[in-house]
């Protein structure tokens, strides 16, 4: 890619950081449901929100990468826009459950990897080996990011085991890129999916660990009670009022393994 476009989703990508809060939320998209807001909610409904963000997100990427590989830089903004405004609504859930402080500190820390992914993009396009070595630096070592961020958050997610379900994202969402920077669309979209698929592993334990940490807000039905064809469990629960919040969680900062690891 040459010319207006990489400069585009470069620039994009510094609006992205700069802009903190400032993309609404999609209208009527489902996330957590609060349980300060509800006096009944279901472990179903708040599990079946984060896969959708989380799958959502997958695909929004890979639209906007496969825009800017392919120089259509009007569908590349309005790509880039939807998965900012998805990133809103991820912030968004994780501020229902552990308050608004949490949701400022998670937001900025969620799209530091979309603006990595932008110029791993932009390295594949033009060529330059070193800016995409050093995206997948950046990119390894903001999986520990995460991982503590969400492990501080709740003890009942390990860092180590959510950063490396962080690190198989960043993988998966590599190959979506590097099929698209090959033009195989086939290939692509068979990554994409794959990549959208793997984001159950970490929107289904996230949600199972919400529950289990606030045994007193959740209460979870009998493991046997389960929807008609449905191959997981239900974990339906009820919500009592509750206006407790928590603070936000801390991040911790490791070094960044080797690009080579890819």
């Amino acid at each position: 890619m040459t010319g207006t476009c990489v400069r585009t989703i470069g620039a994009a990508a510094v609006t992205a950081a700069l802009l903190a809060g400032c993309s609404p939320s999609m209208p009527g998209h489902a996330g957590m449901a609060s349980p300060a807001s509800s006096s009944t909610s279901e472990a179903a409904t708040l599990r079946a929100g984060l896969n959708a963000l989380f799958a959502e997100h997958v695909y929004l990427a890979s639209a906007a990468t496969g825009a800017a590989l392919g120089e259509r830089e009007a569908e590349f903004r309005a790509a880039a826009n939807a998965l900012d405004a998805n990133s809103v609504a991820i912030a968004q859930s994780i501020g229902s459950v552990y308050g608004k402080d949490a949701e400022a500190a998670f937001l900025p820390l969620w799209r530091r990897h979309i603006g990595m992914v932008v110029d791993y993009t932009v390295g594949v396009a033009t060529g330059d080996r070193a800016k995409q070595d050093k995206a997948v630096s950046d990119l390894l070592g903001y999986t520990q990011d995460l991982g503590a961020f969400l492990a501080a958050a709740n003890p009942h997610l390990p860092k180590q085991v959510l950063a490396d379900l962080v690190r198989h994202h960043v993988v998966t969402l590599k190959d979506v890129i590097d099929a698209q920077a090959a033009k195989d669309h086939a290939r692509a979209w068979a990554a994409a999916r794959a990549a959208a698929a793997h984001m159950r592993q970490i929107a289904d334990p996230l949600a199972e660990a919400i529950v289990k940490q606030f045994p007193d807000r959740y209460r979870a039905w009998r493991p046997d009670e389960r929807s008609s064809g449905d191959s997981v469990p239900r974990m339906t629960v009820r919500a009592r009022p509750d206006s407790s919040t928590r603070g936000p969680a801390s991040r911790a900062r490791t070094t960044p393994p080797r690009a080579e690891a890819w």
